[in-house]
């Protein structure tokens, strides 16, 4: 059975799909995309059908991530379609354990830098107000999650 998991932030344009798209390049490395589902989604969906924002497409681009990802909004049906729900910081946490039909639900939401070990942080910073650099130090603590969460939740 494949393991699905879900990244969400605000708009769906900057943290989660840049996590997406890390997700599924280091899992397809590792010859562990077959057995895993990836998607993103965000609180806001005043950016449904948009492509990641240009400075985040641009900055993953030069560590070798393609975002192509399409925004779209977290809905209730999500918990139904995905085994952990991954939250980029504490109000999008709050947004989306409010969805939540039910206790056993709620408890598949996690924070995405539970999984950080390099990083000492307690969200994943919003970039879009941000210069170049704001983008790169997101994509650092999303590097670092990723590859624990993989190891702790992919190959267990």
């Amino acid at each position: 059975m494949k393991k699905r998991f879900l990244f969400v932030c605000m708009g769906n344009i900057c943290r989660s799909p840049a996590a997406h798209g890390i997700m599924e390049k280091k899992l397809a490395l590792e010859g562990l995309d077959n057995g895993v589902v990836v998607d993103s989604a965000g609180t806001y969906g005043g950016h449904a059908g948009e492509l990641p924002d240009p400075r985040m497409r641009a900055a993953a681009s030069k560590r070798g991530y393609d975002l192509r990802h399409r925004s779209r909004q977290f809905r209730g049906a999500d918990y139904d379609d995905f085994d952990l729900i991954v939250v980029m910081d504490d109000s999008n946490y709050d947004r989306v354990t409010r969805l939540a039909p039910d206790r056993e639900s709620m408890e598949r939401v996690v924070r995405m830098t539970d999984y950080c070990t390099r990083f000492t942080v307690d969200h994943v910073p919003d970039p879009y107000y941000d210069g170049e650099r704001g983008f790169e130090h997101v994509l650092d603590i999303l590097e670092d999650a990723v590859a624990n969460l993989i190891e702790k939740e992919v190959k267990g």
